[in-house]
């Protein structure tokens, strides 16, 4: 199963906390797939929620083989 994580490029967390980079090479270090989208001009609002719910719906029905 491939893991997806999205990711607003203006978060003000990225850097400091949320370090998407070092899950990054975790999933690599482990054979782990992982999708990884960095949206710019996006922060961690409900705006980045509300824009990509759709896409984040559809990757768990996928892996769940759901129509």
């Amino acid at each position: 199963m491939t893991v997806s994580l999205m990711q607003g490029e203006d978060d003000k967390f990225l850097a400091d906390q949320l370090m998407p980079h070092k899950f990054q090479e975790a999933c690599k270090a482990a054979n782990v797939p992982l999708l990884l989208r960095m949206q710019p001009g996006y922060d961690h609002s409900y705006y980045f929620i509300a824009t990509f719910i759709d896409d984040h719906i559809s990757h768990h029905a996928q892996a769940l083989n759901l129509p």
